[in-house]
């Protein structure tokens, strides 16, 4: 089993507002909702969420939402990304988690073959790390393998996880996949713009540029 985890516990200080719930399309879906329907088709039935900054906000947000997940509070989300993952690593880590799949909540637009490819290929090959590459860049989600767990949880949070996986190169499996998505986190209003055709104004959303 490779649980998924949407690390969303971050304070959105550049966008202004939870990255987590903003609309990602004019069907409703948000940023989280989104990525929750793409991991459940492409056939991960162990998702977690691990909210912060906006824990009520997020987490009411969550429960009203058509795909299941488990929410995980870190309180301490200002010790960065990695902190995030080492809370939820403490609700899945149990027998048969062969490894634990992270996905940052501001990369919404990854797409659910990338993460069967990705998911595939570390059954088949069993590497310590498995990520998407395109174009020589590497992108998300990034599977950890069980064997990391000690790793991830002793790691500076202030490094985050690349530490980790800077330690193990020589174990890293790069993916191929044609999927921008799986490259372009979305961190202030111009990105926000760019990636989805909607603009930030205030507190509201409307369509962006000639839209």
């Amino acid at each position: 089993m490779i649980p998924a985890v949407i690390l969303a516990a971050g304070a959105s200080t550049r966008m202004g507002r939870p990255k987590a719930l903003l609309p990602i399309g004019r069907d409703g879906e948000t940023f989280v909702s989104r990525l929750l329907r793409t991991f459940s088709e492409a056939g991960v039935d162990d998702l977690v969420v691990v909210v912060g900054a906006s824990a009520t906000a997020v987490s009411e947000a969550i429960a009203r939402m058509p795909v299941f997940a488990r929410v995980v509070e870190n309180r301490g989300f200002e010790r960065g990304q990695l902190s995030s993952l080492v809370a939820a690593l403490d609700v899945v880590d149990r027998p048969g988690v062969q490894a634990v799949m992270a996905m940052p909540v501001d990369m919404p637009l990854v797409g659910a073959a990338t993460v069967r490819a990705v998911a595939a290929a570390y059954r088949r090959h069993r590497p310590l790390v498995a990520r998407p590459v395109l174009g020589g860049r590497h992108g998300h989600p990034v599977i950890f393998d069980r064997a990391l767990f000690v790793d991830l949880r002793g790691a500076d949070f202030a490094v985050g996880a690349r530490a980790v996986i800077a330690a193990h190169l020589c174990d890293v499996l790069d993916v191929p996949v044609t999927d921008s998505g799986s490259l372009h986190d979305i961190d202030t209003p111009e990105e926000y713009e760019r990636h989805t055709g909607l603009r930030l104004n205030g507190r509201n959303v409307e369509p962006g540029g000639d839209s």
